[in-house]
């Protein structure tokens, strides 16, 4: 018997270096089983083809129903700030119950025990780190995990696909 898995892809958008990354990223994800289905936003043209129109509400409620539809979220929380509308689907995603697996490969989290970098953030602007919204990591940390690497990734997208078979 197969059993489909539906995974929802949310990551900012709106730079052609993003458009190309989730792409790239989603055909990992598609190459790791044919019981997949990944609905990836940037896909549906119907509200993001971005030489026509789709008003909030569409946009709202195309995304939304993909969410709830999905088994499990990978969303991708690089860049200068979480997306917003990354946030907003991992937000009801947590509500829903639908676990999320967050992507977070910022280099700055590398020498987090390099006493130099600890003794830079009692100086001013001197943090060597990256902040994230940690109302947003909570969440997601609360129905599921954050992960550093593409290959993490990937390997907690099956750890996840083999649990929820179960």
């Amino acid at each position: 018997m197969t059993i489909s898995k539906h995974i929802y892809f949310a990551g900012p958008m709106f730079a052609q270096s993003d458009l190309r990354y989730n792409d790239h990223l989603v055909k990992q994800i598609r190459a790791l089983s044919t019981e997949l289905t990944v609905y990836l936003p940037q896909e549906n043209e119907a509200i993001n083809d971005k030489s026509a129109y789709a008003d909030s509400k569409m946009v709202a409620l195309a995304d939304t129903e993909e969410v709830l539809k999905s088994d499990l979220m990978v969303a991708v929380l690089d860049g200068i700030t979480i997306d917003a509308g990354v946030a907003s689907e991992i937000g009801v995603a947590y509500a829903k119950g639908i676990p999320v697996i967050a992507l977070y490969s910022d280099t700055r989290q590398q020498g987090a025990d390099n006493p130099q970098k600890l003794e830079a953030l009692s100086t001013p602007a001197e943090n060597q780190f990256h902040y994230l919204n940690l109302y947003t990591v909570g969440l997601v940390k609360l129905n599921g995990q954050v992960v550093a690497t593409e290959e993490a990734l990937l390997e907690a997208i099956k750890q996840a696909l083999l649990e929820r078979r179960d």
